[in-house]
């Protein structure tokens, strides 16, 4: 099957090449997959796109008229998938439904530790031979409320982490998990686990029910002083909003893997050039930021697991479907 892979990176093409092993027939694409991009899957039955690409109607009809017939994600979330538009058109889409939740997890610590201790503006110091210790004060996790809020897969991984910690760990999902409580999780609402921690941590899809998950409204419950760590979906939080409990202090640590606005910003070098966009520099300005570039998943593990499934989606949907990781319109 020759297969178009969009959103090309050297790891993806090492990754993809070496889990293929020459099944398919990969053309390996730098660009990322959108309306004026689907004309370079002309000849290919299926495309391979990633978190950032566009898969909307209007992208999906172009690679629909180019006889594109399945779309194999390499990502968990299908939020940028319109499904109802995919069936309709007959393509088929799957996904990888998991990886390596402990990439996500630990990087998700690794953002909580940094923005405690302030080891990120340390490093920065003592380079410059700065040996102050002013202004980067932390506190114990030890004995800390962890909120938080997903216990799938990856949000378990974090609440062993932050057990192991000492922590007290609260947790928020409609479908709570039984593993969850036996790593130490108790189960609260929402607005309970928001009100009583010390630190929340996002681990939860994006659907049109968790677009804003934090809002307004939602930080204004939230301890004097919190600290917010999103390594999900950047949607999940309302950036505007966000900025807003920033300067008023109700956010006292920002930790962000992901960005509301990243699609035409992150996995790009763009060093050289101004970006644009008021709102990411805004919050970049905060010394109580961290942002990283939507990394939390690239560990080896999970990019070599990644490219299995990825390999194995192509397989299954050219055998006639048995072994797909689908993704469905009820999925919505």
């Amino acid at each position: 099957m020759r297969v178009a892979v969009f959103s090309t990176k050297p790891y993806d093409e090492a990754s993809l090449q070496k889990a293929n092993g020459g099944a398919h027939e990969l053309v390996l694409l730098e660009p990322r997959l959108n309306h004026d991009t689907a004309a370079l899957a002309e000849g290919c039955e299926a495309v391979c796109a990633f978190v950032n690409d566009d898969l909307g109607a209007a992208t999906l009809a172009a690679l629909a008229s180019r006889g594109v017939r399945f779309v194999a994600l390499r990502s968990a979330g299908f939020n940028h998938v319109d499904l109802r538009v995919a069936a309709e058109l007959g393509i088929a889409v799957a996904r990888v439904p998991d990886y390596s939740p402990y990439a996500v997890a630990e990087h998700c610590a690794a953002l909580v530790l940094a923005l405690n201790r302030k080891t990120h503006r340390a490093y920065n110091r003592v380079r410059e031979h700065n040996f102050s210790l002013s202004g980067l004060l932390g506190f114990d996790l030890h004995g800390r409320t962890v909120g938080v809020v997903g216990t799938g897969k990856i949000g378990q991984c974090f609440v062993r982490i932050m057990a192991g910690f000492g922590c007290r760990v609260l947790a928020y999902d409609p479908y709570p998990s039984e593993a969850a409580v036996a790593a130490g999780a108790v189960y609260v609402s929402i607005e309970e686990l928001l009100a009583a921690s010390d630190i929340v941590s996002l681990h939860c899809p994006l659907t049109p029910e968790t677009h804003h998950l934090i809002d307004c409204e939602r930080i204004a419950l939230m301890r004097p002083g919190v600290m917010l760590v999103n390594t999900s979906r950047g949607a999940l939080v309302e950036t505007a909003a966000v900025i807003e409990g920033l300067k008023s202090g109700r956010i006292g640590y920002l930790g962000l893997d992901v960005y509301e606005e990243e699609a035409e910003l992150f996995f790009e070098d763009l060093s050289d050039q101004l970006i644009g966009d008021d709102l990411f520099d805004r919050l970049s300005a905060f010394p109580n930021v961290l942002i990283t570039g939507h990394q939390a998943f690239f560990t080896a593990e999970a990019i070599e697991a990644i490219a299995a499934t990825t390999i194995g989606n192509l397989a299954a949907f050219a055998a006639g479907g048995e072994g797909l990781h689908p993704v469905s319109v009820e999925a919505n």
